[in-house]
């Protein structure tokens, strides 16, 4: 089975980096309450700096509309919800006057960033340590299999044109761990079937958000969300998948009884 020498050259950093990442996010998973959601507010925040930057705007228009989309977050657990909704409006009021160009684009990504983030605290929340993990587990096993999948099989490209290097056994594989993730919690947590139903779902979410920052930088002809987290580029590569899945499951949430509550 050959691929090329350098297949794991970053692996090394990516490896630090990311035991760095999981420590710091599954000490506020299991801490949940207000270190889980200062937590989701500086993530939120740093992802619309970057945001801000990739589309052109700097300097401090981008801190700006950072500390704005953070302050929208907070705001859902601090503020009444018509406060937390007038601030989540300016922040793409405030990108239109500060972008010259890609304004829609912005407006589209802020959408799902904001709904992803609200989702996320009130995921945790509302439905506690065991769900929270298990929506984690679906994201990292897919990104994870789907990494070592996509390099030691590879195989042809899922979409080249967008993104050259997710090949279709990295993401078949991520199906598959995300199945297996699902039927573990079936054990935990008491549910049916639906639930492998349901996380092969949020890995397929997972991988379409990965795929949709990919064709956000390739339209930018930029290579990384930033430089902030080393052999990751910047928290909006590292964290792209997380927020597909979060942005479909508050609407499976909404529409839903999922998830239960436990017993």
């Amino acid at each position: 089975m050959a691929f090329a020498r350098d297949s794991f050259s970053d692996l090394a950093t990516r490896m630090v980096t990311g035991g760095v990442l999981a420590l710091v996010g599954l000490a506020a998973v299991w801490a949940g309450g207000w270190w889980f959601t200062a937590l989701v507010v500086i993530l939120v925040a740093t992802l619309v700096w970057e945001l801000v930057r990739m589309l052109g705007g700097a300097g401090q228009g981008a801190v700006m509309l950072g500390l704005l989309a953070g302050a929208a977050i907070l705001a859902t657990k601090l503020a009444p919800l018509a406060i937390a909704l007038i601030l989540a409006l300016c922040v793409p009021l405030a990108a239109m006057v500060m972008l010259a160009r890609h304004r829609r684009l912005f407006v589209l990504t802020i959408v799902m960033i904001l709904m992803a983030g609200v989702g996320l605290i009130i995921h945790r929340d509302s439905f506690g340590l065991t769900w929270m993990m298990w929506l984690v587990l679906v994201v990292v096993v897919t990104d994870i299999l789907g990494y070592f999948a996509g390099r030691l099989i590879g195989g042809s490209k899922f979409w080249p044109a967008v993104s050259p290097k997710k090949t279709w056994s990295g993401t078949i594989a991520g199906w598959i761990g995300a199945a297996i993730v699902g039927w573990v919690f079936m054990a935990v947590t008491g549910v049916g079937a639906e639930l492998v139903v349901i996380s092969v779902a949020l890995s397929v979410a997972s991988q379409m958000g990965d795929i949709a920052e990919s064709a956000l930088k390739r339209h930018m002809g930029v290579k990384d969300s930033s430089n902030l987290l080393p052999g990751h580029g910047g928290v909006y590569d590292r964290f792209d998948g997380l927020l597909g899945a979060a942005f479909v499951l508050v609407i499976v949430e909404t529409v839903t009884a999922f998830p239960p509550p436990l017993l």
